[in-house]
């Protein structure tokens, strides 16, 4: 920020200046600028400390503080001066370090869409902010133009979406396909039907971890402070030792100078800044750094298996009604109804409904209840469209034995509360998912556990082909927030789902991973972590990453204090006087940082299939 600049810029200015009046033989003058130098750094040291101490935290700001009071008590000013360089000059570093790390989650941020282009029904364009885009509004997009919400395109398009999910090769989409809010039209306007609102859609949940992940610092600030339970109260009696030992206040004074954890409050956060970048020009955007060094520890992966280790576009392969029921009628209704709905099956029954001609009405009073279905009132009738419980008649055991065979999934749409119909849907597996799995556990998952609402016999024959350790069938919200739970206990655990049924799971894990490119608002907004890539692959890049991130941060604290503690104890036998340590300190922080920013480049071993 400007006044780390301008702090910076002040105290080199007072550095520069006082030696060329040491040089010039007018010593009190230069005294008096490394004095004030010492001053004005010491101030902004304070209040970090005071921050700390509000929050019942003694970091090690404290040792800073100490450093520069007592070059100003023993009149070591160029000493002072040095060490105020010195953290007005890592201050800064840290700052370009966060911005130059950043700037893949500010591009996201730059290039959210303000407005769109909308058909009024004479079918006039008119430009609307983007809050007023309602889901079934029809939409023009024009060349070079964002795509401003979720939806289906109505014409041929091109797309570049790069920016979301980071492969530089257009995409071509037909009529019909989804679109993702926030890829760019690379070839000419073509027109949309909006299917969700500016705030609900994929890109609005993506830009809002975006907000969060430039705004939080990065949390390894705090492996500092578990540093400094043990660094502040040695160097406090290691400087007193010193003092005590030889009656010289300058002693205790040199430990403290070179005891300045520079490394500690600089280096870490660079290295994990560096490492969401990374993490951000993958395809996956992290909350903070806190979730990505927790990351980096996870050794248990559970997964969903819609839309994760399956396709996530399910395929209707049957659609049966109850006996004297109109088939092309049962499934209008539901499709109608299914319209608002952001689960994956919502999306197959309203494709089912277009592809066979049918006009859908406007629901109206709908709700979802995870896990359970929409429900809703369409032309009159109060439609159901998911699980079905309770009583059932001889059609509907027929329908459920019929899918236990053929391993489909089942959609009941049930009218004013009697079942009516039903749609078999198949979900298949992803051609690389068991490839996938195996580079998570390459990349550290020593565990896999799949998720699914499925019967046992089917979940069984997915987690077999997958390879996944273990399977939980017949999934529900609470039953997904139990299993996290458990795994929890015996290791730090991430969850990867994309439902509105799998949010509760994904806030319960150490660490919940949401799929932005396919799933629900409701996940991206609980999660920790959002794939904007439809590629589960990319969470292993990003697990790579964190490894490597944390263990570089690890690497700059831990041989910068062993520098430092080597010094400390020379200085505390009299061999280093507080200016040479200042100097010496200032190169083991130069060394550190350097070697933080190598988390910026590299991390990931084996690269994704494109």
């Amino acid at each position: 920020m400007w006044w780390d600049w301008a702090l910076l810029v002040a105290v080199t200015a007072a550095v520069l200046a006082g030696a060329a009046l040491w040089f010039a033989d007018r010593r009190g003058a230069a005294d008096l600028l490394w004095a004030g130098a010492t001053a004005v750094a010491l101030l902004p040291a304070i209040t970090w400390v005071v921050r700390s101490l509000l929050h019942r935290q003694v970091g090690v700001d404290v040792i800073a503080v100490l450093a520069l009071a007592g070059a100003l008590i023993v009149r070591e000013y160029l000493a002072g001066a040095v060490i105020a360089l010195m953290l007005a000059t890592g201050r800064t570093l840290e700052a370009y370090a966060e911005r130059r790390a950043s700037r893949d989650l500010r591009g996201l941020l730059e290039r959210a869409p303000r407005s769109a282009r909308r058909r009024t029904a004479q079918g006039a364009i008119e430009t609307v902010p983007l809050d007023a885009v309602q889901p079934d509004d029809r939409l023009l997009v024009g060349p070079g133009e964002v795509v401003p919400v979720d939806g289906r395109t109505e014409d041929p398009a091109v797309l570049d979406e790069s920016a979301i999910t980071g492969e530089s090769q257009p995409v071509d989409r037909k009529p019909g396909d989804g679109l993702t809010s926030g890829v760019v039209n690379a070839g000419p306007a073509f027109g949309m039907r909006a299917t969700a609102t500016a705030a609900q859609s994929t890109y609005a949940g993506i830009v809002r971890l975006a907000e969060e992940a430039t705004a939080r610092k990065a949390p390894m600030v705090r492996l500092a402070d578990r540093y400094a339970a043990a660094f502040v109260p040695f160097t406090l009696a290691l400087a007193g030792v010193g003092w005590l030992a030889s009656g010289e206040l300058l002693r205790a004074v040199s430990v403290l100078v070179v005891a300045t954890p520079c490394p500690l409050i600089l280096a870490t956060p660079v290295a994990i800044v560096s490492g969401l970048s990374r993490a951000a020009r993958r395809g996956v955007v992290v909350r903070d750094g806190a979730a990505l060094e927790t990351l980096g520890r996870a050794r248990t992966l559970l997964v969903d298996k819609t839309g994760t280790l399956t396709e996530g576009r399910p395929r209707a392969a049957e659609t049966v009604t109850a006996p004297d029921t109109d088939r092309e009628e049962m499934l209008r209704l539901a499709a109608s109804v299914e319209q608002l709905s952001p689960h994956v099956l919502a999306a197959t029954v309203v494709q089912e409904a277009t592809n066979r001609g049918l006009t859908l009405s406007t629901p109206e009073d709908v709700t979802e209840e995870p896990g359970k279905g929409v429900t809703g009132r369409v032309d009159g009738r109060r439609v159901q469209v998911g699980q079905l419980t309770g009583e059932v008649s001889p059609w509907v055991k027929e329908v459920r034995q019929r899918a236990e065979e053929n391993g489909a999934a089942t959609v009941w749409v049930s009218l004013d509360g009697v079942p009516v119909g039903a749609l078999l849907l198949h979900d298949p597996i992803r051609p690389d998912a068991r490839q996938t799995v195996d580079r998570l556990r390459n990349a550290g998952f020593n565990r896999v556990v799949m998720l699914t609402g499925d019967r046992p016999r089917v979940a069984a024959e997915v987690a077999r082909v997958v390879g996944a350790d273990d399977v939980v069938d017949r999934c529900t919200p609470g039953t997904k927030v139990d299993r996290v739970r458990a795994e929890s206990k015996q290791a730090t655990t991430v969850m990867v789902g994309d439902g509105v049924n799998d949010a509760p799971a994904l806030a319960a894990a150490d660490v919940g991973v949401a799929l932005g490119a396919t799933g629900a608002t409701a996940s991206a907004d609980v999660a920790d972590a959002v794939l904007t890539v439809d590629r589960l692959d990319r969470l292993a890049d990003t697990v790579e990453i964190a490894r490597r991130s944390r263990r570089i941060a690890v690497q700059s604290a831990t041989v910068g204090m062993g520098l430092a503690l080597a010094a400390m104890g020379v200085a505390a036998v009299g061999l280093l006087p507080p200016v040479a340590g200042a100097f010496l300190q200032e190169g083991i922080d130069v060394v550190v940082i350097i070697n933080a920013l190598r988390a910026s480049v590299g991390g990931i071993q084996r690269r994704a299939t494109p």
